[in-house]
């Protein structure tokens, strides 16, 4: 495995608490979208602590709408998983062998990058409105231990100066008819769904709000920025900036949000958390200088910062000016602490991409 995908795992497991570790034992794990970016780690580390956990079976569901990428084929030969090719929009979920003795679902299957929703836009919001809901349907009976639905801290929109860090009572401020509406409004009415359903039918629904993650895992082919850098600085072409560069975000590292999202899983109650990292918070400008140096110092290429202006018209349209989490209630209830910074977190994806890791995405 790879060194820093390895050692990523064993920082995941480190940061479960003893009675978290416990609700996996004995448990059937259902993770829809499973071969995508946070999907990759997700497998990597359930297989790694598989029989620790004494975690009976886990089923992987993709449609895999971008291809199949060599992990999964290598994690299919394992047998330490069961893939399915499944359209969680129109596939009937009761037809997968096991799914009616599944005790813990995650629900990732959606395209997360705008480029890609943006090119499939119907496809986003079934996938997130009836892909859920017939989850829901499915396992509302069923005395899950869990389900982690995957909404977005998109659904805040672009918040003005007085709701930056940005907390989960935050109502935003989002376009229904806009370019991004197909992500954005299929995440806000995918959390409804989760609201009536835990209320009615006492369901477990965990929600996570992610805020910009990256890291090993993400194809350098995914569109959004911090895939953009790396496949510049892995690549050794000069870095793209397709706007003047003072937007600001978060970045969250990979492994802490995996954290995350694995606490909230194992919370076994209704709740929403925002997950990702509340500083610091940086300019686009100063991203790219960032994968600018690690470029150097890893790969040794030269590279440059340019502008330019996208070709697509609304690449910018609805994009958020500041991302920032208040990550409070996460802290204090979840015990969730992440603490690797953006310098770092680049470091690792670099290196995880120099060993090869870019030719198993």
């Amino acid at each position: 495995m790879n060194q820093i995908v390895a050692k990523d795992l064993v920082r995941i497991y480190n940061k479960l608490s003893d009675q978290e570790k416990e609700k996996l034992q004995n448990s059937t794990i259902l993770i829809t979208g499973c071969a995508g970016f946070l999907g990759y780690y997700f497998m990597q580390f359930l297989t790694r602590y598989k029989q620790e956990f004494g975690i009976k079976q886990i089923i992987g569901l993709d449609n895999f709408i971008f291809g199949k990428p060599r992990w999964i084929d290598e994690l299919s030969n394992s047998n330490k998983v069961n893939l399915y090719k499944f359209d969680i929009i129109n596939d009937k979920i009761e037809n997968i062998e096991n799914t009616g003795k599944v005790s813990m679902v995650i629900h990732m299957a959606s395209i997360a990058s705008p480029v890609f929703y943006r090119k499939y836009p119907v496809q986003t919001l079934e996938a997130n409105a009836w892909g859920l809901r017939n989850l829901l349907e499915f396992y509302k009976d069923k005395k899950l231990k869990g389900l982690l639905f995957f909404s977005s801290s998109e659904i805040y929109g672009d918040p003005d100066i007085n709701n930056i860090p940005t907390d989960e009572e935050f109502r935003g401020y989002t376009s229904c008819t806009g370019p991004r509406a197909c992500y954005d409004e299929a995440k806000r009415f995918g959390e409804t769904m989760c609201t009536l359903y835990s209320k009615q039918y006492n369901l477990p629904v965990g929600v996570a709000r992610p805020f910009n993650n990256y890291g090993p895992g993400m194809s350098i082919d995914d569109k959004r920025v911090v895939a953009d850098f790396a496949k510049s600085a892995y690549q050794g072409r000069n870095i793209e900036v397709f706007s003047d560069g003072t937007p600001t975000r978060t970045f969250s590292y990979v492994a802490d949000a995996i954290t995350g999202y694995l606490k909230i899983l194992l919370y076994g109650q209704y709740d929403y958390f925002n997950i990702g990292i509340d500083n610091p918070e940086i300019s686009i400008n100063e991203l790219a200088v960032i994968y600018k140096k690690k470029a150097k110092e890893i790969f040794n290429n030269d590279i440059e910062i340019i502008y330019k202006k996208h070709a697509d018209k609304d690449y910018l349209t609805d994009n958020p000016n500041r991302r920032c989490p208040k990550i409070d209630k996460a802290k204090k209830i979840l015990n969730y602490n992440p603490d690797i910074l953006i310098e770092e977190g680049v470091e690792r994806f670099m290196i995880f991409l120099k060993e090869g890791g870019s030719n198993i995405i």
